[in-house]
């Protein structure tokens, strides 16, 4: 098992950046692929960003490609998004998750981090 806290989330302006960071507790955590979900008011949780375990893939939705960068640190046990360009429709909680390779669904959740881009 794999517990996940994530930290970074804040208020910030439109153009703004800021950094989330899921620190990762277990054993193996280079095993497990990790990705960053989003979940903005009265709408579903979406995906944001996914990288390998290996780090060897990287995925982005495309409403984040090109202003989102998502990268892990396995001696750190973290993975962190780099979130410049902010736009006030980044509003959201935002999730990291994670799930063992060679798998499909993310088994594992933090308890999120609060983003919040104002104009």
């Amino acid at each position: 098992q794999v517990q996940l806290v994530e930290s970074g989330g804040g208020l910030v302006q439109a153009g703004g950046s800021l950094r989330l960071s899921c620190a990762a507790s277990g054993r193996s955590f280079s095993t497990y692929d990790m990705g960053w979900f989003r979940r903005a008011p009265g709408k579903e949780r979406e995906f944001v960003a996914g990288i390998y375990w290996s780090g060897s893939i990287i995925s982005y939705a495309d409403s984040v490609k090109g202003r989102f960068t998502i990268s892990r640190d396995n001696a750190k046990n973290t993975v962190f998004l780099q979130m410049n360009s902010l736009r006030p429709e980044d509003t959201a909680v935002y999730y990291c998750a994670a799930r063992m390779k060679l798998q499909v669904r993310y088994d594992y959740w933090g308890q999120g981090t609060q983003v919040i881009v104002s104009l």
